[in-house]
């Protein structure tokens, strides 16, 4: 994953960072677009995330979105678009290095999900250690609504925490699911009863009272041992994902979402 220098240095205010002892909280600001995916969030987050990363201050990163939302997926003006491969590959390639550099970073990490996290959002929410979502939240891997294939190594994330044909179901099925729902599939790790802050900062002062960098460690070997064929995944979903584009059916999946009707898909 190149492009480390460029990164670093990527300013946006689509990214908020706040940092509390050892706690950096990570939070996407569009409240307005439910916290949709456009690729200058993308790269803040990319750029954010690998500060961090070289930071000997901070052990545990929380993942938030402001407002109502996570975040609602990929930005829609980006799907809309005609763009040809030249222009979707490094809108791409940006989603694998944000996915790679979070999963793999040398601290723990939290998404704290309130709202939606769908597609993009709920891959992104995937690839951290630990998931804990309001009891109102509401998951979708919904990309095949539109005739997508699902992208940020969902693939990856879902097939390790399902197996295989779970996987293929959650995919196909494409329908939102609510936390305890999810949960019960071992999609999150926790269902905030009550208040997402208490909930997430019980996990937080848990995790920060044991000997962390034994945790790190151990995410770290994991991480190393299956970042091949994360990265094996990613290059599978961004040439497909392009094919699912030139799609008839993607395309009346996008105009239906746009006229608010029930999409009739042909298999084109």
């Amino acid at each position: 994953m190149g492009g480390f220098h460029v990164s670093i240095n990527f300013i946006t205010d689509k990214v908020n960072v706040k940092v509390i002892g050892r706690v950096a909280t990570i939070e996407m600001n569009r409240p307005e677009s439910l916290n949709a995916m456009d690729s200058e969030m993308i790269r803040g987050l990319v750029c954010k995330l690998k500060e961090i990363s070289e930071s000997d201050e901070i052990d545990i990163v929380v993942l938030t979105g402001k407002g109502r939302a996570f975040s609602a997926g990929g930005d829609i003006k980006t799907m809309l678009s005609n763009m040809n491969e030249n222009d979707f590959y490094p809108v791409m390639d940006s989603i694998s290095e944000l996915i790679v550099t979070l999963y793999s970073m040398p601290k723990l990490t939290i998404s704290a999900i309130t709202g939606a996290a769908a597609g993009l959002g709920f891959s992104l929410a995937l690839a951290t250690d630990h998931i804990i979502a309001e009891k109102n939240s509401k998951l979708a891997m919904n990309f095949i609504g539109i005739g997508l294939i699902p992208d940020g190594g969902a693939h990856f994330f879902l097939e390790k925490k399902l197996g295989e044909t779970k996987a293929k179901q959650v995919i196909w099925d494409g329908k939102m699911m609510d936390a305890d729902e999810s949960f019960a599939l071992g999609l999150i790790e926790e269902v905030a009863a009550a208040n997402l802050q208490e909930t997430l900062d019980a996990r937080i002062s848990d995790w920060l009272s044991r000997p962390v960098q034994a945790m790190i460690k151990t995410k770290k070997i994991l991480a190393d041992m299956h970042r091949p064929y994360l990265l094996k995944i990613l290059e599978l979903e961004k040439y497909s994902q392009q094919k699912m584009r030139e799609t008839i059916d993607h395309q009346e999946g996008i105009r239906s979402f746009i006229e608010k009707r029930q999409p009739r898909f042909i298999g084109k």
